[in-house]
């Protein structure tokens, strides 16, 4: 069996190459470069992708990332603001690929996996919904671990914490824009609450009801602000803290 060789590659190239350049010349044909090089790069990622049905995952990120960029150049000009998202999605893919394949030894590939999707989704979705970018980005994050944590909820429980920071990030970049500071604080605080008692509930660590407690109270100051009540609420609270204050010291000096 004769070896491969690769000048036929590059013959079969430059023929391509002069034809496109040879009808752009003619009047037949227009952008003849960018049909050579999103053709030449789209062709190449796809040799890339067939060494995939040979068991080389390492394959899918030269594959899929060449594939997006051919397509990218390929792209029509009324669809040049989704560009972006199209390379950064091909680029997502090979780690959803990569994940997807070896979910066990891989889990590592979820997160740029996730990241680079919700990149890809917050420039397509900042055409209509500009305000929601963040919070997609955010969201997106937050989502891959928590994907991190269900695969392995004993030896990563720790993926818990980000997971509800980084969801808890996407929720106030919604709600600095309709509530006060003080407000979007205590959703803050809510949401941080909300985190650790999971990790104390889904991951058993028992010391994390400590800290839910503790926000928990500062978020439901924060939140009930938005009531009418929420003078009262203040009066009451300075009140009980004041009266244990001197509850305490009376006690202390009557014993």
């Amino acid at each position: 069996m004769k070896r491969f060789d690769p000048n036929i590659v590059f013959g079969f190239l430059l023929l391509v190459g002069g034809g496109l350049a040879l009808a752009q010349t003619m009047g037949y044909l227009e952008n003849a470069t960018g049909l050579f090089w999103g053709g030449t790069f789209l062709a190449i990622g796809l040799v890339f992708l067939t060494l995939l049905f040979g068991g080389h995952w390492w394959a899918a990120f030269p594959g899929f990332t060449l594939v997006g960029l051919g397509a990218l150049i390929l792209l029509p000009e009324s669809l040049d603001d989704f560009g972006g998202a199209l390379f950064l999605g091909s680029i997502g893919l090979s780690f959803w690929y990569v994940y997807f394949t070896d979910r066990a030894d891989r889990w590592w590939a979820i997160i740029p996996a996730c990241v680079l999707s919700a990149l890809a989704v917050m420039i397509v979705a900042a055409e209509r919904y500009e305000d929601l970018g963040g919070a997609i980005f955010l969201g997106g994050i937050g989502l891959a671990f928590l994907i991190v944590f269900l695969t392995d909820r004993d030896g990563r429980w720790w993926a818990l914490i980000p997971a509800g920071v980084l969801a808890t990030l996407a929720v106030v970049t919604i709600a600095a824009e309709r509530f006060g500071e003080f407000q979007t604080a205590g959703i803050f605080f809510f949401g941080l609450a909300i985190t650790f008692l999971l990790v104390a509930v889904l991951a058993g660590m028992r010391w994390a009801y400590w800290p839910a407690l503790g926000l928990g109270i500062m978020g439901l100051l924060g939140i009930v602000s938005l009531l009418e009540v929420a003078n009262y609420l203040w009066a009451v609270v300075m009140i009980i803290a004041g009266g244990f204050m001197l509850f305490r010291y009376f006690s202390s000096r009557s014993s």
